[in-house]
C-alpha cells in the first residue's frame, strides 16, 4: 500500500508497523495533538502499545489506518472508516503539530482519495471537522469537499464545539 503525491517531495502513505511505536508514543505526550484528535492524555505505555498492535493488526472490512510518511519518517496516518460499496469517511491526523499548516494534511489527503479510488472504488469521501478548526476546514475546502451539515458536538481543544460534515463526490 504505498502512494506517492509529488507535491510535497517524498509523501509516501503507507502500511503502519510496529516500528512506528516509539513516533507514536512520542505524539501521545504532546497535549495538543491529544487534544486536537481525541487521544486519551496521560495513557500509559503499555495500553498505548496495546492499541498501537490493534492499528497494525486490524483486519476490518470497513475500516483502514495507514501511515503517513515524509522524508521516510511516520509523520501521521490516514483513516478510510465506514467504508460500503463506493464510500468511505476519510480522517488524517499529523502527529507533530510543528508540521501544522505545512501541506502534508492536504497532500496526505489526496494520497488517500487516489489510493481509495483505484483500490477500492470508492467514489464518495466524507470527512469531519470541529468549527473551531479553521486549519482543517479550509483544506476540505480546498480540495473541493462541500460543508454537507452542521450535526453534533464534541470537546476539540478543551471547549464543547460544532462538528461539521463535508463530502467529495
Amino acid at each position: 500500500m504505498n502512494a506517492k503525491n509529488n507535491n510535497i517531495h517524498s509523501l509516501t502513505i503507507r502500511s503502519l508497523s510496529i516500528n512506528d511505536y516509539e513516533i507514536v508514543l512520542n505524539w501521545s505526550k504532546d497535549d495538543i495533538f491529544c487534544s486536537a484528535n481525541g487521544w486519551e492524555k496521560n495513557r500509559s505505555e503499555e495500553e498505548l502499545y496495546r492499541w498501537w498492535l490493534n492499528c497494525i493488526d486490524n483486519k476490518s472490512e470497513d475500516f483502514v489506518r495507514m501511515g503517513i510518511e515524509l522524508e521516510e519518517r511516520l509523520v501521521g496516518y490516514a483513516d478510510l472508516a465506514c467504508i460500503k460499496d463506493n464510500t468511505a469517511e476519510l480522517g488524517i491526523a499529523i502527529g507533530e503539530s510543528a508540521l501544522w499548516g505545512k501541506g502534508i494534511g492536504s497532500n496526505s489527503i489526496l494520497s488517500v482519495m487516489d489510493y481509495a479510488t483505484k483500490n477500492l472504488g470508492i467514489r464518495i469521501f466524507n470527512a469531519e471537522t470541529h468549527e473551531e478548526n479553521i486549519r482543517s476546514r479550509k483544506m476540505l475546502e480546498k480540495i473541493g469537499f462541500i460543508e454537507i451539515s452542521r450535526i453534533g458536538y464534541e470537546e476539540y481543544l478543551g471547549t464543547e464545539n460544532q462538528l461539521i460534515q463535508y463530502r467529495f463526490q
